[in-house]
């Protein structure tokens, strides 16, 4: 090959790699999209558990909203207080209070008070037997007690109880939702921690008919509604409702009367406490 054509080439070719050289740095610096340094410091004081309970997509998501002051430090449930006083100092900004939510589950039907139908035999997920005729318990609404709730918490808040009920760790619980999206009956929903009074049923039947396939199901007397402050408390579809906007005025005389203990008040360190009534009958049911 002819020297000159060959050189020519090169010197075309070294030419035209300086032209796009220059082209793309100039873009690059054009184009370029700065992102604060303290994005990287915030994430590193978060958990890192990607859960979605602060709003955000996750922690990264939430260090970005956190830097450009679109949410509070306290915002994220699953963060150690020091973690979320440190963000707040090095961004310079309130902490903001924390309103803690917890899973909450609206079944109290273990296999010790609650019927079943028919037995299902196959794959041990309540969504697997969800698709087979419901489950097997006599109560379409109940809790099949498989356990796909504590499976995906990813913070180990939810442990099986003995009688195949889910029990929700409201010092673990960070309101992730994960639970919530698991269930294929929908039982469990998100709530601030101060909701104590609670109705851990969801059926809509009424009568002897709900006796017979739960001993703690609302059977949709209406004695909580007499009992709790006026407007607390509502019947729908023979189904005790609870309006959480009158929160303040929920107290423990309006669980004393129910015969099931369907409605309940959560204590932090016993767990539900049942009214007088239903304690009584619960007792008489196992004498018998």
């Amino acid at each position: 090959m002819d020297p000159v054509a060959l050189f020519t080439a090169g010197g075309l070719m070294l030419g035209l790699g300086l032209i796009l050289s220059s082209v793309l740095a100039a873009a690059n610096k054009k184009l370029h999209v700065f992102e604060d340094p303290r994005i990287d410091q915030v994430e590193e004081m978060l958990p890192g558990a990607n859960c979605g309970a602060c709003g955000e997509a996750g922690c990264r998501a939430f260090a970005e909203a956190l830097v450009a002051g679109r949410v509070s430090p306290a915002q994220c449930p699953a963060n150690e207080p020091q973690n979320i006083e440190a963000i707040a100092h090095l961004l310079g900004i309130d902490a903001g209070a924390q309103h803690k939510r917890v899973a909450r589950l609206a079944c109290a039907g273990g296999n010790n008070v609650a019927a079943s139908s028919a037995t299902y035999r196959g794959v041990a997920t309540c969504r697997a037997a969800t698709l087979i005729g419901g489950g097997g318990k006599s109560c379409a609404w109940g809790c099949l007690g498989f356990g796909d709730c504590m499976a995906v918490c990813p913070f180990d808040a939810i442990v099986m109880n003995r009688n195949a009920l889910p029990i929700v760790d409201e010092d673990k619980c960070t309101a992730c939702g994960a639970c919530v999206d698991a269930c294929p009956k929908n039982l469990f929903s998100l709530h601030p921690v101060d909701h104590r009074l609670w109705v851990a049923c969801k059926n809509e039947l009424r009568g002897a008919e709900v006796r017979r396939a739960c001993a703690v199901a609302c059977i949709g007397c209406g004695l909580c509604a007499k009992d709790a402050a006026e407007g607390l408390i509502a019947i729908e579809n023979s189904l005790a409702r609870i309006d959480y906007d009158k929160n303040e005025l929920a107290s423990l005389e309006a669980i004393q009367r129910c015969p099931t203990g369907a409605i309940v008040w959560l204590d932090k360190e016993k767990g539900p406490i049942l009214g007088e009534k239903a304690i009584g009958a619960l007792a008489e049911r196992k004498a018998g």
